[in-house]
Protein backbone atom coordinates (compact mmCIF):
# COMPACT_ATOMS: atom_id res chain seq x y z
CA UNK A 1 0.00 0.00 0.00
CA UNK A 2 2.95 2.52 1.14
CA UNK A 3 4.77 1.91 -2.75
CA UNK A 4 1.54 2.42 -4.23
CA UNK A 5 1.39 5.82 -2.55
CA UNK A 6 4.56 6.66 -3.73
CA UNK A 7 3.46 5.70 -7.20
CA UNK A 8 0.81 7.50 -7.15
CA UNK A 9 2.50 10.82 -5.55
CA UNK A 10 2.23 12.54 -8.75
CA UNK A 11 3.54 16.13 -6.72
CA UNK A 12 7.02 14.86 -6.52
CA UNK A 13 6.90 14.07 -10.23
CA UNK A 14 6.03 16.68 -11.73
CA UNK A 15 7.59 19.34 -9.62
CA UNK A 16 10.81 17.43 -9.71
CA UNK A 17 13.53 20.05 -11.32
CA UNK A 18 16.28 18.44 -11.01
CA UNK A 19 15.33 15.98 -14.06
CA UNK A 20 14.66 19.12 -16.13
CA UNK A 21 18.27 20.41 -17.96
CA UNK A 22 18.80 23.99 -18.93
CA UNK A 23 18.68 23.09 -22.53
CA UNK A 24 14.77 21.85 -21.65
CA UNK A 25 13.98 25.44 -20.00
CA UNK A 26 15.38 27.32 -22.88
CA UNK A 27 13.36 25.14 -25.15
CA UNK A 28 10.03 25.86 -23.70
CA UNK A 29 10.87 29.41 -23.31
CA UNK A 30 11.13 29.46 -27.20
CA UNK A 31 8.02 28.03 -27.15
CA UNK A 32 6.26 30.62 -25.13
CA UNK A 33 5.52 28.15 -22.48
CA UNK A 34 5.29 28.62 -18.66
CA UNK A 35 7.39 26.75 -17.28
CA UNK A 36 5.87 27.03 -13.88
CA UNK A 37 3.35 25.18 -14.86
CA UNK A 38 5.49 22.48 -17.18
CA UNK A 39 7.34 21.71 -13.99
CA UNK A 40 4.06 20.30 -12.30
CA UNK A 41 2.47 18.52 -15.71
CA UNK A 42 3.56 15.16 -17.26
CA UNK A 43 6.24 14.25 -19.40
CA UNK A 44 4.07 14.31 -22.60
CA UNK A 45 3.33 17.87 -21.84
CA UNK A 46 7.59 18.65 -21.57
CA UNK A 47 8.30 17.04 -24.62
CA UNK A 48 5.45 18.78 -26.55
CA UNK A 49 6.85 22.09 -25.97
CA UNK A 50 10.11 21.14 -25.88
CA UNK A 51 10.09 20.01 -29.62
CA UNK A 52 7.41 23.49 -30.27
CA UNK A 53 10.80 25.59 -28.60
CA UNK A 54 13.13 23.11 -31.04
CA UNK A 55 11.52 23.74 -34.12
CA UNK A 56 11.37 27.73 -33.78
CA UNK A 57 15.00 27.73 -32.10
CA UNK A 58 15.98 25.46 -35.46
CA UNK A 59 14.12 28.18 -37.74
CA UNK A 60 15.47 31.44 -36.14
CA UNK A 61 19.56 29.62 -36.43
CA UNK A 62 18.74 29.08 -39.71
CA UNK A 63 17.28 32.17 -40.45
CA UNK A 64 20.65 33.61 -39.26
CA UNK A 65 22.32 31.61 -41.67
CA UNK A 66 20.46 31.99 -44.34
CA UNK A 67 20.88 35.79 -43.81
CA UNK A 68 24.51 35.29 -43.49
CA UNK A 69 24.53 34.11 -47.05
CA UNK A 70 22.44 36.47 -48.53
CA UNK A 71 24.08 39.46 -46.88
CA UNK A 72 27.47 38.34 -48.33
CA UNK A 73 25.81 37.37 -51.78
CA UNK A 74 24.71 41.22 -51.85
CA UNK A 75 28.08 43.17 -50.64
CA UNK A 76 30.93 40.71 -51.62
CA UNK A 77 33.25 41.83 -54.39
CA UNK A 78 31.67 41.20 -57.61
CA UNK A 79 34.06 38.80 -59.75
CA UNK A 80 34.04 35.92 -62.65
CA UNK A 81 31.56 33.53 -60.52
CA UNK A 82 34.78 31.42 -60.86
CA UNK A 83 37.17 33.40 -58.57
CA UNK A 84 38.39 31.76 -55.46
CA UNK A 85 35.98 34.12 -52.74
CA UNK A 86 37.67 35.82 -49.48
CA UNK A 87 36.17 37.23 -47.09
CA UNK A 88 37.47 40.73 -45.37
CA UNK A 89 37.76 41.40 -41.87
CA UNK A 90 35.19 44.07 -42.33
CA UNK A 91 32.57 42.24 -44.48
CA UNK A 92 32.91 39.08 -41.92
CA UNK A 93 31.96 41.18 -38.65
CA UNK A 94 29.30 42.25 -41.27
CA UNK A 95 28.39 39.42 -41.95
CA UNK A 96 27.95 38.37 -38.25
CA UNK A 97 26.26 41.42 -37.13
CA UNK A 98 23.57 41.20 -39.80
CA UNK A 99 22.53 36.80 -39.06
CA UNK A 100 22.78 37.70 -35.50
CA UNK A 101 19.84 40.66 -35.68
CA UNK A 102 18.51 38.78 -38.42
CA UNK A 103 18.05 35.36 -37.06
CA UNK A 104 16.75 37.40 -33.90
CA UNK A 105 14.31 38.92 -35.48
CA UNK A 106 12.69 35.68 -37.46
CA UNK A 107 13.19 33.73 -34.27
CA UNK A 108 11.03 36.15 -32.19
CA UNK A 109 8.28 36.45 -35.11
CA UNK A 110 8.02 32.69 -34.94
CA UNK A 111 8.02 32.64 -31.06
CA UNK A 112 5.25 35.33 -31.15
CA UNK A 113 3.19 32.99 -33.76
CA UNK A 114 3.43 30.20 -32.00
CA UNK A 115 2.45 31.49 -28.75
CA UNK A 116 -0.25 33.44 -29.60
CA UNK A 117 -1.63 30.15 -31.75
CA UNK A 118 -4.13 28.06 -29.44
CA UNK A 119 -5.42 24.74 -29.49
CA UNK A 120 -8.90 25.47 -31.25
CA UNK A 121 -11.30 23.31 -30.15
CA UNK A 122 -8.90 21.09 -27.90
CA UNK A 123 -8.93 18.35 -30.28
CA UNK A 124 -6.69 16.27 -32.28
CA UNK A 125 -8.79 17.26 -35.51
CA UNK A 126 -8.55 20.56 -37.38
CA UNK A 127 -11.34 22.40 -38.75
CA UNK A 128 -12.05 25.05 -41.01
CA UNK A 129 -13.05 27.21 -38.03
CA UNK A 130 -9.40 26.93 -36.93
CA UNK A 131 -7.41 27.46 -40.17
CA UNK A 132 -9.41 30.53 -40.84
CA UNK A 133 -8.55 31.87 -37.31
CA UNK A 134 -5.14 30.55 -38.32
CA UNK A 135 -4.75 32.39 -41.71
CA UNK A 136 -2.87 35.86 -40.69
CA UNK A 137 0.13 33.38 -38.89
CA UNK A 138 0.03 30.85 -41.71
CA UNK A 139 0.54 34.00 -44.07
CA UNK A 140 3.71 35.49 -41.62
CA UNK A 141 4.85 32.17 -41.85
CA UNK A 142 4.59 31.35 -45.46
CA UNK A 143 6.59 34.59 -46.39
CA UNK A 144 8.96 33.81 -43.39
CA UNK A 145 9.33 30.30 -45.29
CA UNK A 146 10.28 32.05 -48.98
CA UNK A 147 12.58 34.31 -47.42
CA UNK A 148 14.49 31.95 -45.28
CA UNK A 149 14.74 29.68 -48.21
CA UNK A 150 15.92 31.58 -51.24
CA UNK A 151 19.54 31.75 -49.89
CA UNK A 152 19.94 28.59 -48.72
CA UNK A 153 18.58 27.41 -51.55
CA UNK A 154 21.48 29.11 -53.96
CA UNK A 155 23.86 28.22 -51.34
CA UNK A 156 22.88 24.09 -51.94
CA UNK A 157 23.08 24.59 -55.49
CA UNK A 158 26.50 26.88 -55.34
CA UNK A 159 28.57 25.09 -57.43
CA UNK A 160 25.80 24.63 -60.44
CA UNK A 161 24.95 27.78 -59.91
CA UNK A 162 28.33 29.51 -60.57
CA UNK A 163 28.94 27.35 -63.68
CA UNK A 164 25.90 28.57 -65.21
CA UNK A 165 26.66 31.76 -63.75
CA UNK A 166 30.40 31.95 -65.45
CA UNK A 167 28.78 31.11 -68.99
CA UNK A 168 25.86 34.27 -68.43
CA UNK A 169 28.48 36.33 -67.39
CA UNK A 170 31.09 35.29 -70.64
CA UNK A 171 28.13 35.66 -73.27
CA UNK A 172 26.94 39.03 -71.56
CA UNK A 173 30.29 40.36 -71.85
CA UNK A 174 30.57 39.63 -75.41
CA UNK A 175 27.31 40.83 -76.23
CA UNK A 176 28.67 44.45 -75.08
CA UNK A 177 32.49 43.86 -76.52
CA UNK A 178 30.08 43.64 -79.72
CA UNK A 179 28.10 46.81 -79.38
CA UNK A 180 31.12 48.90 -77.83
CA UNK A 181 32.62 47.89 -81.02
CA UNK A 182 30.28 48.99 -83.50
CA UNK A 183 30.20 52.22 -81.30
CA UNK A 184 33.67 52.41 -81.69
CA UNK A 185 33.83 51.92 -85.40
CA UNK A 186 31.18 54.25 -85.87
CA UNK A 187 33.62 57.11 -83.99
CA UNK A 188 37.13 56.09 -86.16
CA UNK A 189 34.96 56.80 -89.39
CA UNK A 190 33.79 59.78 -88.69
CA UNK A 191 37.84 60.68 -87.61
CA UNK A 192 39.35 59.00 -90.43
CA UNK A 193 36.68 60.71 -92.61
CA UNK A 194 38.51 63.81 -90.95
CA UNK A 195 42.24 62.81 -91.00
CA UNK A 196 41.58 61.55 -94.87
CA UNK A 197 40.20 65.14 -95.76
CA UNK A 198 43.94 66.94 -94.20
CA UNK A 199 45.76 64.52 -96.22
CA UNK A 200 44.17 65.23 -99.10
CA UNK A 201 44.69 68.61 -98.64
CA UNK A 202 48.35 68.20 -97.50
CA UNK A 203 48.77 65.84 -100.83
CA UNK A 204 47.68 68.28 -102.95
CA UNK A 205 49.87 70.79 -101.74
CA UNK A 206 52.49 68.46 -101.55
CA UNK A 207 51.76 67.82 -105.58
CA UNK A 208 51.63 71.45 -105.91
CA UNK A 209 55.08 72.00 -104.63
CA UNK A 210 55.86 69.33 -106.83
CA UNK A 211 55.32 70.41 -109.57
CA UNK A 212 57.03 73.90 -108.82
CA UNK A 213 60.16 71.63 -108.42
CA UNK A 214 59.20 69.94 -112.27
CA UNK A 215 59.16 72.94 -113.93
CA UNK A 216 62.38 74.58 -112.09
CA UNK A 217 63.89 71.20 -112.69
CA UNK A 218 63.53 71.68 -116.70
CA UNK A 219 64.31 74.49 -116.93
CA UNK A 220 67.36 74.16 -114.95
CA UNK A 221 68.03 71.14 -117.58
CA UNK A 222 67.35 73.80 -120.44
CA UNK A 223 69.63 76.44 -119.25
CA UNK A 224 72.66 73.47 -118.67
CA UNK A 225 71.77 72.16 -122.49
CA UNK A 226 72.15 75.49 -123.94
CA UNK A 227 75.18 76.48 -121.66
CA UNK A 228 76.75 72.99 -123.14
CA UNK A 229 76.08 73.89 -126.69
CA UNK A 230 77.30 77.44 -126.32
CA UNK A 231 80.48 76.86 -124.38
CA UNK A 232 82.26 79.00 -126.42
CA UNK A 233 80.12 81.90 -125.80
CA UNK A 234 80.14 81.93 -122.21
CA UNK A 235 76.71 83.08 -120.12
CA UNK A 236 75.07 84.79 -123.00
CA UNK A 237 71.80 86.48 -123.37
CA UNK A 238 69.83 83.41 -123.91
CA UNK A 239 71.19 82.07 -120.98
CA UNK A 240 70.61 84.90 -118.69
CA UNK A 241 67.02 84.51 -119.96
CA UNK A 242 66.66 80.67 -118.99
CA UNK A 243 68.03 81.90 -115.30
CA UNK A 244 65.81 84.40 -115.12
CA UNK A 245 62.64 82.07 -115.44
CA UNK A 246 64.27 80.01 -113.17
CA UNK A 247 64.64 82.50 -110.70
CA UNK A 248 60.70 83.67 -111.56
CA UNK A 249 59.56 79.92 -111.06
CA UNK A 250 61.30 79.84 -107.94
CA UNK A 251 60.41 83.06 -106.29
CA UNK A 252 56.74 82.09 -107.58
CA UNK A 253 57.04 78.35 -105.31
CA UNK A 254 58.24 80.96 -102.13
CA UNK A 255 55.08 82.98 -102.56
CA UNK A 256 52.85 79.80 -102.96
CA UNK A 257 54.39 78.24 -99.78
CA UNK A 258 53.99 81.89 -98.27
CA UNK A 259 51.17 82.12 -99.18
CA UNK A 260 49.80 78.12 -98.09
CA UNK A 261 51.99 78.69 -94.56
CA UNK A 262 49.12 79.26 -92.27
CA UNK A 263 46.06 76.93 -93.96
CA UNK A 264 48.91 74.28 -94.48
CA UNK A 265 49.84 74.64 -90.69
CA UNK A 266 46.47 74.86 -89.63
CA UNK A 267 46.00 71.53 -91.73
CA UNK A 268 48.87 69.66 -90.28
CA UNK A 269 47.74 70.64 -86.82
CA UNK A 270 44.38 69.10 -87.41
CA UNK A 271 45.90 66.17 -89.14
CA UNK A 272 47.61 65.38 -85.89
CA UNK A 273 44.69 65.77 -83.31
CA UNK A 274 42.63 63.26 -85.99
CA UNK A 275 45.72 60.87 -85.14
CA UNK A 276 45.74 61.84 -81.51
CA UNK A 277 42.07 60.77 -81.25
CA UNK A 278 42.33 57.65 -83.13
CA UNK A 279 45.16 56.34 -80.96
CA UNK A 280 43.10 57.71 -77.27
CA UNK A 281 39.89 55.77 -79.27
CA UNK A 282 41.86 52.79 -79.18
CA UNK A 283 42.97 52.87 -75.64
CA UNK A 284 39.31 54.30 -74.77
CA UNK A 285 38.38 50.56 -76.83
CA UNK A 286 40.50 48.46 -74.25
CA UNK A 287 39.18 50.49 -71.18
CA UNK A 288 35.63 49.98 -72.15
CA UNK A 289 36.47 46.22 -72.47
CA UNK A 290 37.44 46.01 -69.21
CA UNK A 291 34.43 48.29 -68.34
CA UNK A 292 32.04 45.58 -70.21
CA UNK A 293 33.77 42.70 -68.18
CA UNK A 294 33.23 44.27 -65.02
CA UNK A 295 29.65 45.27 -65.81
CA UNK A 296 29.08 41.75 -66.68
CA UNK A 297 30.83 40.51 -63.34
CA UNK A 298 28.07 42.41 -61.77
CA UNK A 299 25.32 40.14 -62.68
CA UNK A 300 26.39 37.70 -59.73
CA UNK A 301 24.09 39.12 -57.31
CA UNK A 302 20.93 37.69 -54.91
CA UNK A 303 18.86 37.84 -57.67
CA UNK A 304 20.25 36.41 -60.38
CA UNK A 305 21.37 33.59 -58.11
CA UNK A 306 17.89 32.41 -57.32
CA UNK A 307 17.01 33.05 -61.15
CA UNK A 308 19.40 30.35 -61.94
CA UNK A 309 19.01 27.80 -59.43
CA UNK A 310 15.01 28.26 -60.99
CA UNK A 311 16.24 27.82 -64.60
CA UNK A 312 18.58 24.63 -63.72
CA UNK A 313 17.80 23.61 -60.33
CA UNK A 314 14.14 21.44 -61.32
CA UNK A 315 12.48 20.60 -58.40
CA UNK A 316 15.02 20.78 -56.13
CA UNK A 317 14.98 24.64 -54.86
CA UNK A 318 10.84 23.78 -55.14
CA UNK A 319 11.18 20.73 -52.45
CA UNK A 320 13.66 22.97 -50.40
CA UNK A 321 10.91 25.60 -50.12
CA UNK A 322 8.54 23.48 -48.85
CA UNK A 323 10.63 22.05 -46.41
CA UNK A 324 11.35 25.34 -44.91
CA UNK A 325 7.23 25.82 -45.48
CA UNK A 326 6.87 22.92 -43.12
CA UNK A 327 9.41 24.14 -40.95
CA UNK A 328 7.49 27.43 -40.70
CA UNK A 329 3.94 26.16 -40.70
CA UNK A 330 4.43 23.26 -38.88
CA UNK A 331 4.36 24.48 -35.04
CA UNK A 332 1.33 26.24 -36.15
CA UNK A 333 -0.66 22.97 -37.45
CA UNK A 334 0.86 20.81 -34.30
CA UNK A 335 -0.52 23.27 -31.52
CA UNK A 336 -3.90 22.86 -33.46
CA UNK A 337 -3.29 19.60 -33.43
CA UNK A 338 -2.53 19.22 -29.83
CA UNK A 339 -5.29 17.97 -27.44
CA UNK A 340 -5.65 20.28 -23.95
CA UNK A 341 -3.28 18.38 -21.36
CA UNK A 342 -2.76 19.08 -17.47
CA UNK A 343 -0.80 21.97 -18.59
CA UNK A 344 -3.24 23.53 -20.58
CA UNK A 345 -6.06 23.04 -17.79
CA UNK A 346 -3.27 24.21 -15.26
CA UNK A 347 -3.16 27.49 -17.37
CA UNK A 348 -6.65 28.19 -18.31
CA UNK A 349 -7.23 27.44 -14.11
CA UNK A 350 -4.85 30.08 -13.27
CA UNK A 351 -5.44 32.61 -15.94
CA UNK A 352 -9.41 32.47 -14.60
CA UNK A 353 -8.20 32.56 -11.22
CA UNK A 354 -6.73 35.56 -12.15
CA UNK A 355 -9.63 37.48 -13.78
CA UNK A 356 -11.68 36.65 -10.39
CA UNK A 357 -9.41 37.82 -8.36
CA UNK A 358 -8.88 40.92 -10.39
CA UNK A 359 -13.14 41.60 -10.59
CA UNK A 360 -13.34 39.25 -13.97
CA UNK A 361 -15.92 36.80 -14.63
CA UNK A 362 -16.56 34.45 -17.07
CA UNK A 363 -19.98 33.13 -18.19
CA UNK A 364 -20.70 30.47 -19.95
CA UNK A 365 -24.08 30.77 -21.84
CA UNK A 366 -25.94 28.31 -24.46
CA UNK A 367 -27.87 29.53 -27.00
CA UNK A 368 -29.91 27.57 -29.90
CA UNK A 369 -29.18 28.66 -33.24
CA UNK A 370 -30.14 27.59 -36.75
CA UNK A 371 -27.01 24.20 -36.86
CA UNK A 372 -27.75 23.48 -33.42
CA UNK A 373 -26.45 24.71 -29.86
CA UNK A 374 -23.72 27.93 -29.78
CA UNK A 375 -21.71 28.30 -26.72
CA UNK A 376 -20.89 32.19 -26.09
CA UNK A 377 -18.55 33.34 -23.30
CA UNK A 378 -20.04 36.37 -21.52
CA UNK A 379 -17.96 38.49 -19.18
CA UNK A 380 -18.75 40.60 -15.95
CA UNK A 381 -16.24 43.15 -14.87
CA UNK A 382 -17.12 43.09 -10.79
CA UNK A 383 -15.20 46.32 -10.84
CA UNK A 384 -17.03 48.16 -13.26
CA UNK A 385 -20.39 47.09 -12.26
CA UNK A 386 -19.96 48.27 -8.76
CA UNK A 387 -18.49 51.94 -10.16
CA UNK A 388 -22.01 51.27 -12.13
CA UNK A 389 -23.82 51.02 -8.87
CA UNK A 390 -22.44 53.41 -6.49
CA UNK A 391 -22.87 55.97 -9.37
CA UNK A 392 -26.60 54.94 -9.61
CA UNK A 393 -27.32 54.83 -6.10
CA UNK A 394 -25.42 58.02 -5.35
CA UNK A 395 -27.68 59.98 -8.30
CA UNK A 396 -31.13 58.22 -7.12
CA UNK A 397 -30.17 60.19 -3.44
CA UNK A 398 -29.25 62.97 -5.26
CA UNK A 399 -32.23 63.37 -7.05
CA UNK A 400 -34.69 62.92 -3.88
CA UNK A 401 -32.54 65.49 -2.00
CA UNK A 402 -33.71 67.88 -5.15
CA UNK A 403 -36.63 67.17 -5.28
CA UNK A 404 -37.22 67.66 -1.43
CA UNK A 405 -35.55 71.06 -2.07
CA UNK A 406 -37.91 72.07 -4.06
CA UNK A 407 -40.89 71.09 -2.42
CA UNK A 408 -39.71 72.60 0.82
CA UNK A 409 -39.25 75.95 -1.49
CA UNK A 410 -42.69 75.59 -2.50
CA UNK A 411 -44.15 75.15 0.41
CA UNK A 412 -42.00 78.33 1.99
CA UNK A 413 -43.32 80.29 -1.02
CA UNK A 414 -46.79 79.29 -0.76
CA UNK A 415 -46.67 80.45 3.42
CA UNK A 416 -45.79 83.43 2.03
CA UNK A 417 -47.96 84.63 -0.75
CA UNK A 418 -51.10 83.49 2.23
CA UNK A 419 -49.57 86.28 4.65
CA UNK A 420 -48.96 88.73 2.13
CA UNK A 421 -50.41 88.45 -1.28
CA UNK A 422 -50.10 92.31 -2.21
CA UNK A 423 -46.09 91.78 -2.68
CA UNK A 424 -46.38 89.33 -5.01
CA UNK A 425 -48.94 91.36 -6.83
CA UNK A 426 -46.46 94.01 -6.92
CA UNK A 427 -43.74 91.82 -8.37
CA UNK A 428 -46.32 90.41 -11.06
CA UNK A 429 -46.60 93.82 -12.45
Amino acid sequence: MENNHNFMNTNYYMSNTNSVSNITRFLWWCAGADSYFLMKSPIQDRVKYAGIGGIVFATGLLAAVSGGFAFYTIFKTKGDANDAETISWGLGLGIALFSLIWGTIIFNLDRFIVSSTGKGDGTDSITLKEIGQAIPRIIIAIILGFAISAPLEIKILDSEIKAELSKYQEKYTTELNANTDKLFKQKQAALEKDKAEYEEKLNTYENQLKGFDVEIDKLVAVQQAEMQDKRAYGFGPVAKKMQADIDNKRLEKDKFIKLKEAEVGSWRKQLDFSNEKINELSDELRKSYKDNEKTAHGYDGLLKRIQISHEIGGIVPWVILWVFLCIEMGPIFFKMMMTKGPYDYMVENFNHKIQTENGVFKEDKLYEGRNGLIHMEKYRYADVELAKYEREVKLNEQKKITSEIINKWGEKKLDEIEKNPDSFLNQEK
